[in-house]
């Protein structure tokens, strides 16, 4: 049975005391109340050394916010997956719609991240997503779809055996919007049964998550949906309360 995990991303937020506070906050209570599923925090790279020594001992996974395509070399400003791990990182987000849209990653770079992580025993959380304007369209399953290819042709659908998909509707981040249960679950729904058709046991064992405005409200209706195995959380990550909320509605 898949076992639910609700992701914070911080994005490029906090500093260094306001991180020590957050991440105090979130391991006080998981440690005293224990979490019906698992939590994750991916913080900015420079506060990775001071997450690490918060949550050490901790249930709480410590994740980055991107990883390098390549193991090493001139690549001046990447970090690799090595690097990441000997901080105990545990989590990569991969292919980010603000990576994707925002810094041009292409399908082929983001698969080539994918694969760095997965050959280093990291656990990368691919995002895929359509914008707005791929939805009016009505391309949003051919988005996904080209999305995921791209990985299954560098790294093959087994790769996702040790593997997080997050459906983040590009329209529904940072914009107030949410999609609907349903139209998330459809897409969750798309992705299930397109891997299926590959492999029917990668599929029953992958957690796909939602993100896209989860907030503490509408969380346990967006949680409740078939298909949709937590959520990759934004803005509401940043407030202690506000995530646990959600982490506690799955």
């Amino acid at each position: 049975m898949r076992r639910s995990i609700v992701i914070g991303n911080w994005k490029m937020n906090g500093t260094l005391e306001s991180s020590r506070d957050l991440l105090q906050k979130l391991r006080n209570r998981v440690d005293r109340e224990g979490s019906r599923g698992e939590i994750g925090v991916c913080v900015p790279y420079v506060f990775i050394p001071e997450a690490r020594e918060i949550l050490n001992r901790s249930p709480i996974l410590l994740g980055s916010q991107n990883v390098a395509d390549q193991s090493s070399g001139a690549y001046t400003g990447e970090i690799s997956a090595r690097m990441l791990q000997e901080f105990d990182c545990r989590l990569a987000i991969v292919g980010h719609s603000e990576r994707r849209l925002l810094y041009g990653e292409s399908n082929e770079l983001v698969a080539a991240r994918f694969r760095q992580a997965i050959d280093s025993g990291l656990v990368p959380v691919l995002c895929v997503g359509e914008t707005l304007e791929q939805r009016e369209r009505g391309e949003t399953f051919d988005t996904v779809l080209a999305q995921l290819n791209a990985v299954f042709a560098r790294s093959g659908v087994q790769s996702l055996l040790n593997a997080i998909i997050a459906y983040e509707p590009v329209w529904a981040i940072g914009t107030g919007k949410t999609a609907t249960g349903e139209q998330a679950r459809e897409v969750h729904a798309f992705i299930r049964n397109k891997i299926a058709g590959i492999d029917e046991a990668v599929a029953e064992g992958l957690r796909i998550l939602y993100g896209g405005s989860v907030k503490p409200d509408n969380a346990r209706d967006l949680f409740s949906m078939p298909d949709i195995d937590g959520g990759l959380i934004g803005g509401a990550s940043l407030d202690a309360e506000s995530f646990l909320t959600i982490c506690y509605s799955v």
